[in-house]
């Protein structure tokens, strides 16, 4: 198929971060084409994949302006009225009960939860049909390089494009940024994250449960009352013995780590597994070229943030390109892209080294490791301050 070469926007990958951006130059002149080695149909119907995402009270804001929170079908959106985490045995726990007020306006949720593929389906609803997207599928990108005049991207079968931005969503492994030479911390945690869905007969009260039991974190996130998703993360050397259990005997296990507080629980959904890696971009752009989504930054799921984090992404990166292109500015303007770094830099770094200090805090065996868990729980618990602080985070 032959199309045009020259574009405006070129955005590499159709997941979430990248469906959203293109979403958000609907509204505009700005010829943008998105390239992606997925089939259309692949994209138009993604398959389960376990993965139930945490959302903000802000995604839902940027979801619903794009018309994919609509999309969604009904009784799909789960949620999320409370939240608590223990350590082991320790007596002590942190509670995050339903704020009366989210964003200036009341709330009776503390966040939602959605399937990751359905968010994903919503996305590529409102974006089909765009009529400013030429769509590229079922391609991948060979080569990106770029001039402080124009980018150029060279596709596997040999088709060469040139715009005035390229936007990397292409996940937290991304060739793209790779290829711009831009550095990335990454941390790899040398554990594997195991989802299933389970049944139970006692209500989760819709209450998010996680539990860092020494050797493995198990999170329970509540979908309906007597449904949930059990989130297990262990060493990377012991999952395969989690996959080999039966689903009776997978049950019986959950069940006797959560102290029964589900009653008799039942495996509703195949697994699922995934390598556990944390990736941050030192900086979020080069010539002519940008990060979003997990191309920027990959979070460890712990505290819920990545997706959200990739949303907000697109939203300031495509706030300052509309704004450009209205203004007939130049929408890949050095100035432009270290404006977007800056603002979306000072809302991730925090958060993702704060998340890793977390997450090794909670997971480490030692004793002094345990004694400093336990008095975390309490002092946190016991400080409305520091639980007003990461409810607020949980909120937006």
């Amino acid at each position: 198929m032959n199309v045009q070469s020259n574009f405006d926007v070129l955005v590499v990958g159709a997941g979430p971060a990248g469906l959203s951006f293109v979403r958000s130059l609907r509204d505009t002149n700005l010829r943008v084409a998105l390239i992606d080695p997925a089939t259309r149909e692949v994209l138009q119907q993604p398959q389960p994949d376990g993965r139930e995402i945490a959302l903000t009270h802000p995604s839902k804001d940027i979801l619903t302006a794009h018309g994919a929170w609509q999309a969604v079908p009904e009784g799909e959106v789960y949620f999320l009225r409370a939240a608590k985490v223990v350590d082991g045995v320790s007596p002590f726990e942190l509670h995050f009960a339903t704020p009366k007020m989210a964003q200036g306006k009341p709330t009776d949720t503390l966040g939602y939860l959605i399937s990751n593929h359905l968010i994903r389906r919503a996305l590529f609803e409102q974006v089909a049909d765009q009529p400013n997207v030429t769509w590229l599928t079922e391609r991948k990108v060979q080569r990106v390089t770029a001039t402080p005049e124009s980018a150029q991207v060279t596709l596997d079968d040999g088709q060469q494009l040139s715009a005035k931005l390229v936007v990397a969503a292409d996940s937290r492994f991304s060739q793209t940024r790779q290829q711009m030479g831009i550095a990335v911390d990454m941390h790899d945690f040398g554990r594997t994250v195991i989802i299933c869905r389970i049944a139970h007969d006692e209500s989760n009260q819709h209450t998010a449960f996680e539990c860092f039991h020494y050797g493995r974190t198990l999170a329970i996130l509540p979908l309906t009352a007597n449904l949930s998703s059990a989130v297990i993360t262990i060493d990377s050397q012991h999952a395969q013995a989690i996959l080999d259990l039966s689903d009776d005997e997978l049950a019986a296990d959950l069940h006797q780590r959560l102290n029964g507080r589900l009653g008799e629980i039942r495996i509703a959904s195949q697994r699922h597994r995934y390598p556990l890696v944390g990736t941050h971009a030192r900086r979020f752009y080069s010539t002519r070229f940008a990060l979003i989504g997990d191309a920027a930054v990959g979070m460890h799921p712990v505290t819920a943030h990545g997706f959200n984090l990739g949303l907000q992404s697109q939203a300031i990166l495509a706030e300052l390109v509309r704004n450009a292109a209205a203004q007939g500015a130049d929408i890949g303007a050095p100035a432009l892209l270290q404006t977007y770094d800056r603002r979306h830099q000072r809302k991730t770094r925090p958060i993702y080294h704060g998340t890793n200090l977390i997450v090794k805090l909670f997971t480490t065996e030692h004793a002094a490791a345990k004694v400093a868990r336990t008095a975390v729980l309490r002092v946190s618990g016991a400080l409305s301050p520091i639980k007003k602080l990461i409810s607020r985070q949980l909120t937006g």
